[in-house]
């Protein structure tokens, strides 16, 4: 999935996007580590049967993402 197809496919509300902007700037996260974390996100969305990526399911992907840096 490219970048745009991400864009069009992961309806993030904007507390969702908050949450991913701050976990970005808090583990210094580079555009592709963002991205990947929008495609988990879909992932645990579509799982779950939500059209909409949820705060909770950004919340998860970051988790899933930071368990790599410890």
């Amino acid at each position: 999935m490219s970048n745009s197809q991400i864009e069009k496919y992961c309806n993030l509300k904007s507390d969702s996007k908050k949450l991913l902007v701050q976990a970005v700037e808090k583990f210094s996260l580079s555009t592709r580590a963002y991205f990947k974390i929008m495609k988990v996100a879909r992932t645990i969305a579509d799982i779950n049967g939500e059209n909409d990526v949820e705060t909770d399911h950004i919340a998860e992907a970051v988790q899933y993402r930071s368990k790599i840096f410890l």
